[in-house]
């Protein structure tokens, strides 16, 4: 907790250590509390039209994903509070009307004097920002899972900061909604704008925004990876053979 208040950065190996190889009772731990996780289950938002040298290429495995968009850009010690007040933490993303009502939220905690664009327009249920441009110690505060969960349902399918809370960076790999990546350089976020048209390419493990130019290197997702491109750890689990798949319990 020390180092994700103080913004130090976590390395990805420390964070994902029980995700890596969940062991049988790392799975009966997370059984006990599933009744919690269920009703935060994802329901991905729809994919961003993607990158034109993706689609030259021909790539359509996750793996390989390549993001494409305009980004949104907030500064450092970005609360989760600021991510979804907590007056909506009675929306249940289980149902797909609240789900799609967690996201127009997303944000809704940010000073409009610090942040006069809202990141979801007013009357509408979804973002027009792809990716999500941040500083350091992202996600700090509660460890409520309904923040990583508003922005998926936003649309937002990736974020780019400095370095990351720790519970915030696990609950993002944990529901699968959006990829927590981090950026290798200091400061980088303050040379990017909101609106800014930005591509994520993750096989190369870099960010590049078009309109400045300017090209930066990314931390490999690592093993975080495959869980978020399974829909979460628990559709991992299921995917993977460690625990009963749906059809088969």
């Amino acid at each position: 907790m020390a180092a994700a208040l103080s913004g130090t950065a976590v390395s990805t190996a420390a964070l994902l250590a029980p995700i890596r190889a969940p062991t049988s009772a790392f799975i009966r731990r997370s059984q006990l509390t599933c009744h919690r996780l269920h009703s935060l289950k994802c329901r991905r938002a729809g994919p961003i039209v993607p990158a034109a040298a993706a689609a030259a290429a021909g790539s359509s495995s996750p793996s390989s994903a390549v993001f494409h968009g305009e980004c949104f850009v907030v500064g450092d010690n970005i609360d989760t509070d600021q991510i979804i007040p907590a007056e909506h933490l009675t929306l249940v993303p289980s149902k797909p009307d609240e789900y799609r009502k967690l996201g127009s939220f997303a944000f809704a905690g940010l000073p409009s004097a610090a942040y006069p664009t809202p990141f979801v327009a007013p009357g509408e249920e979804s973002s027009r920002y792809a990716i999500i441009v941040g500083g350091a110690n992202f996600g700090c505060g509660s460890s409520r899972e309904h923040a990583p969960v508003a922005l998926g349902a936003a649309g937002a399918r990736a974020i780019v900061a400095e370095g990351y809370a720790r519970i915030f960076f696990r609950n993002s790999v944990a529901t699968g909604e959006v990829y927590p990546l981090e950026l290798t350089d200091v400061g980088a976020w303050k040379e990017c704008k909101t609106g800014d048209v930005v591509t994520v390419d993750l096989a190369n493990s870099v960010f590049i925004n078009h309109t400045s130019g300017k090209e930066y290197k990314l931390k490999p997702i690592g093993d975080a990876g495959p869980v978020i491109e399974a829909g979460g750890i628990f559709a991992y689990a299921r995917k993977t053979g460690m625990i009963a798949s749906k059809a088969a319990a």
